[in-house]
């Protein structure tokens, strides 16, 4: 039998081989086989609120399973302008400057393909969200990382100022900020604004954790800076708030000159974001007092506090988060010589899956490991207790 050799218009693409299986999944994956405890994969598994799921599934049974317009249902809509007046602060017409997205992460993407061109330069904040990262390698654009200053992940101006050059289109800001759970201060935020404007560069804000906010921090939205609103795509949604990862439920604001752009290629990659799921974030948002929020961040700096203290009793020093529900713990006496070994001890060792510090640097965080603590109380307990015992 004559062997057939492969053709070469059979290949990958140019970029496939820069983007690598996310850490994220790869532990989820690793942990699921030895039966561990979760603590790698940001899947919020906390019981989500009963209005959410009954708006669900009454939507469902009134046969709203058809796709809804591109932007979204207009009471969704509606609820999200009026949301962003009283929380955020920023006033957004529900016709012409808010979209329905899928996941903050189609949110993102969209806005990317509407924006960026091959070849431009956006800049993230390191230790940035790998998949940030990666959605601008998948559209071949640069990303090009400004590190923060640990351990508390402070903003360089200066090194900032000179990561931007001629071919930079866009700064992505993500606060409260995965992996760190730092909260970009007003005046960080003013000092990007200024560059931003200076440079004539767009910013695409990821505010996905805003509603988890630790010790007083305050969440501000960049788009409420002078001349902030027609630069800047805030970014947001309802998987953490209301535990829904696997729904799928975001939004998006921007001005009305780049919304039917961003919303053409919504269309163009997701249709819409699923319909009885979005009637299901709109009961949420129309029935939940402000207690629950109020509620969510204090019963979440509970669970920060408690693993913390754990990994603090195991040597692995934490820096203390202010917002989001992760936490970069110091692993520098696991063994292993870089994280991805070291998460895979840890793993073995106490049952308890992180993601290595490595996947949200170039090149970096091969001494610290991510844990999420955005889990059931008694599963956190376990896996609290198991560390404590490293």
């Amino acid at each position: 039998m004559s062997t057939i050799p492969q053709s070469k218009a059979l290949a990958l693409s140019q970029i496939a081989p820069l983007v690598i299986q996310s850490e994220i999944r790869a532990m989820s994956v690793e942990c699921e086989r030895m039966g561990g405890i979760n603590m790698a994969q940001g899947i919020c598994d906390t019981e989500l609120p009963a209005q959410v799921a009954e708006g669900a599934i009454e939507a469902i049974h009134e046969g709203r399973n058809i796709y809804s317009r591109l932007d979204g249902i207009a009471p969704l809509r509606a609820a999200i302008a009026e949301k962003l007046a009283r929380r955020n602060h920023i006033e957004a017409d529900p016709n012409t400057q808010i979209i329905i997205t899928n996941g903050a992460t189609g949110a993102l993407y969209s806005a990317a393909l509407a924006l960026l061109n091959p070849g431009d330069e956006v800049i993230l904040f390191e230790p940035f969200y790998g998949y940030h990262w990666s959605t601008m390698l998948s559209l071949r654009v640069t990303p090009v990382a400004v590190p923060l200053e640990a351990p508390n992940w402070l903003l360089d101006l200066d090194r900032l100022r000179n990561s931007i050059t001629p071919r930079t289109r866009a700064i992505i800001v993500n606060s409260p900020l995965n992996p760190s759970g730092k909260v970009f201060t007003r005046a960080e935020l003013e000092a990007i604004a200024v560059l931003a404007i200076e440079h004539d560069l767009f910013v695409l804000t990821d505010e996905i954790y805003e509603n988890f906010l630790f010790d007083g921090a305050e969440h501000i939205s960049l788009a409420t800076l002078p001349g902030m609103a027609e630069r800047t795509i805030t970014i947001s949604g309802f998987s953490k708030t209301f535990s829904i990862t696997g729904w799928r439920i975001g939004y998006l604001v921007a001005s009305p000159k780049i919304i039917p752009t961003i919303g053409y290629f919504h269309d163009l990659t997701y249709i819409c974001a699923p319909s009885p799921l979005q009637y299901g974030a709109l009961k949420g948002m129309l029935e939940l007092p402000e207690s629950f929020y109020n509620n969510l961040a204090g019963e979440y700096q509970q669970k920060r506090d408690q693993i913390c203290a754990a990994l603090t009793t195991a040597g692995l020093n934490p820096t203390i988060p202010q917002g989001a529900y992760y936490v970069l713990a110091d692993a520098a006496r696991v063994p292993g010589k870089t994280a991805s070994e070291r998460a895979r001890v840890l793993l073995a060792a106490v049952g308890v899956a992180s993601v290595p510090g490595s996947a949200f640097f170039v090149n970096g965080g091969e001494t610290l490991l991510r844990f999420c603590f955005g889990k059931r109380q008694p599963d956190l307990d376990r896996a609290c207790a198991a560390i404590s015992q490293y």
